[in-house]
């Protein structure tokens, strides 16, 4: 009988790239959220709020793993975030089952290059500080209540399909202008990873669970690569050269004079001055040599898929406009 996860957040980027994984890999799986807003088949809804026990608690009831990777908008963390995380710590209690909680690198200071996961956590920012907080509280849960936590940490998100990363609202943000955006200096590293690889990343672990501590610290690599890499990446698939522009970042301080979710957003600008690069050699043993999509084909499969969104959203204009031909 297969095993059975619950994707809480199946809405999400990390939820329905996860959820991919593990149907690929013959798990029954259930997805959690307010509404079903997937384009894929393959797994049972169940449809429910985050912020209420009795209906956490259903939806994680037949299963043997669980994902966390339920996330709310930038302003809505400091008010919502902890109370959110105590929910589902609350449902997992003396249950048995394992988590997956989909971490990321606010936790480690602008200074630390090299994020291991038994490195000093000293957050650099209030949303590094709840980012810990929302950590320690699952790994206190797990250790007193007989359920296991696994972190898996991972860099800024990119893949064909998953909008609202910094690969299509910055690198891409003016692909209608033949232009590609540089948020960053360009010869600075970044931590990237690519969802596909990252989905697949969180089966894995899943499936080694009985092997794992109660509380497991992972810190997925992905790619790290500078500005300049993926905007060379990006140039060997657009039809033409784009022109290389940088992003203006003081506009976007403006904004979040008005803003709070740019205003939120800028304060995380140290991340592209700041090369980090997440390591971890247990995770690599247990993906395995030659784990992963290569950076160029990753980018590219990214990049087309922008690309034909563009193509259908100046489709659907034309369709919408007679005048226009």
């Amino acid at each position: 009988m297969a095993d059975t996860v619950t994707i809480l957040g199946i809405n999400g980027r990390i939820g329905q790239f996860a959820a991919k994984a593990f149907i690929e890999a013959g798990w029954k799986v259930i997805g959690f959220g307010r509404s079903n807003k997937t384009a894929f088949d393959g797994f049972e809804f169940h449809q429910g709020d985050a912020f209420k026990l009795s209906d956490v608690k259903s939806a994680i009831a037949d299963a043997d793993v669980v994902v966390h990777a339920l996330n709310l908008p930038y302003d809505k963390w400091e008010n919502e975030a902890e109370r959110m995380n105590d929910v589902v710590i609350e449902a997992m209690k003396d249950t048995g089952k394992t988590l997956v909680f989909s971490a990321n690198v606010y936790n480690f200071g602008a200074n630390v290059a090299q994020m291991k996961p038994d490195g000093v956590q000293v957050p650099e920012t209030a949303k590094g500080d709840i980012r810990k907080r929302l950590e320690d509280a699952l790994k206190v849960g797990a250790q007193n209540h007989n359920f296991k936590a696994f972190m898996m940490r991972a860099g800024d998100f990119y893949g064909p399909g998953a909008e609202g990363s910094w690969f299509d609202l910055g690198f891409a943000m003016n692909f209608k202008k033949r232009q590609i955006t540089l948020p960053c200096d360009g010869v600075t590293k970044h931590s990237w990873a690519y969802l596909p690889d990252l989905g697949r990343a969180f089966e894995k672990v899943a499936a080694k669970r009985d092997e794992l501590a109660t509380f497991e610290n992972f810190h997925f690599h992905g790619n790290f690569v500078t500005g300049n890499e993926v905007a060379d990446a990006i140039q060997r698939v657009v039809p033409q050269p784009y022109k290389i522009v940088s992003l203006p970042w003081w506009l976007l301080s403006a904004l979040g004079l008005f803003q709070p979710v740019m205003r939120e957003l800028v304060k995380m600008r140290y991340l592209w001055t700041s090369p980090q690069e997440l390591v971890d050699p247990k995770l690599d043993a247990i993906l395995g040599k030659g784990f992963g999509t290569p950076f160029e084909r990753a980018v590219a499969e990214t990049t087309l898929s922008l690309l034909q969104n563009l193509e259908l959203t100046k489709l659907n204009s034309r369709n919408h406009n007679p005048a226009i031909g």
